[in-house]
């Protein structure tokens, strides 16, 4: 079936050879006839041989894309050698190429979303079961002050589902790229005490400075309410893991080239293998618990996720932020918002 068409070409071939060679007979004897014919079998012949040769290779990519499509499997086309045959492989080695690539990145998504899924129901699952168990505690308290002080647990724990919620949506908005950035001038100092402001009174119950200093001006361009959020994380994690009568500071300075923002605290600093770590999701390291109360919840109860929502919206808006241990010891978490000048 795949050789009907040269077929076909051969036999019209072969017709026209005959036509010709018996008109050259008539026209000029036998001998014009017999010339005549020998050219048009030679060219027959010569035709014929390119032709299976060219449908040949034709079959064998045929052949070669179907066992990609059907076996999945990666074939290698290099045995094409003709010019129009050659340039055909070679396009369809770089589509099947790209196919594969795509498919691996594809899986690799799918298993990093079942875990991250697994991770999710994993971590509203322990504060759920916590609700769960408190309710009929409070249900059962006969004494005024230890309800209140379930209660005051148990909102505690709503907080802390509702919290994690929130940031795994504007953490999956991120992913997709569906954030609604808006793109001007930030004033950075008005950022960081916007980032401050809900975490004072958590500063104030553990009994930790909390210190900024901005350099008058320092500006960037970005979405504020998003570079306060990041900054937020970064800062609350900071205070989760400082101890009573230490500080945080957060500090920022502008220059022709980025503008750079510093936050760093006086707490155990970093583990060296938590540190290429600190920005995976649900990841908590080993020095992760300070273990004293804030705010109705623990500083050790993280859920993993802040730094990398820290980073997801940093790195949105074309920004950088990096972990390190400070020189003098505590952690080091440094952001970066290049300037592009023409």
């Amino acid at each position: 079936m795949r050789n009907r068409s040269l077929l076909c070409q051969l036999v019209l071939v072969a017709a026209a050879t005959a036509a010709f060679s018996a008109a050259a007979w008539t026209a000029a004897g036998p001998l014009a006839a017999l010339l005549v014919a020998g050219c048009g079998s030679f060219a027959l012949a010569a035709a014929a041989a390119f032709g299976f040769a060219r449908y040949r290779e034709i079959a064998h990519l045929a052949d070669a894309i179907d066992r990609v499509l059907h076996e999945g499997r990666s074939v290698s086309f290099s045995q094409c050698r003709e010019g129009d045959v050659a340039i055909l492989s070679n396009e369809m080695q770089k589509m099947v190429a790209r196919l594969v690539r795509t498919a691996d990145a594809l899986e690799q998504e799918k298993r990093a979303l079942a875990t991250s899924m697994e991770d999710i129901s994993h971590q509203i699952r322990t504060p759920m079961t916590a609700i769960a168990l408190m309710v009929p505690a409070i249900e059962q308290a006969d004494d005024a002050l230890e309800r209140k002080r379930a209660l005051r647990n148990l909102e505690a724990q709503v907080d802390r589902t509702s919290w994690l919620v929130t940031s795994l949506l504007k953490l999956a908005k991120a992913d997709a790229g569906a954030l609604d950035l808006a793109d001007g001038p930030v004033d950075v100092g008005a950022a960081a005490e916007r980032a401050a402001e809900p975490l004072l009174v958590a500063f104030d119950l553990k009994d930790v400075a909390l210190h900024i200093d901005c350099a008058p001006g320092a500006s960037l361009r970005g979405d504020a309410r998003w570079i306060a959020e990041a900054l937020g994380n970064v800062l609350k994690n900071c205070l989760e893991h400082t101890s009573a009568k230490g500080a945080v500071t957060l500090s920022a300075r502008e220059d022709a080239l980025s503008t750079r923002i510093v936050v760093e605290d006086t707490g155990p600093g970093f583990a060296p293998d938590d540190l290429p770590r600190v920005f995976d999701r649900f990841y908590r390291g080993g020095a992760a618990d300070v273990g004293e109360e804030v705010g109705g919840g623990f500083a050790g109860e993280g859920f993993g996720i802040g730094l990398a929502l820290a980073r997801a919206l940093t790195e949105a808006q074309g920004g950088t932020l990096v972990a390190a241990n400070g020189e003098a010891g505590g952690a080091r978490f440094t952001f970066a918002f290049p300037k592009f000048v023409v």
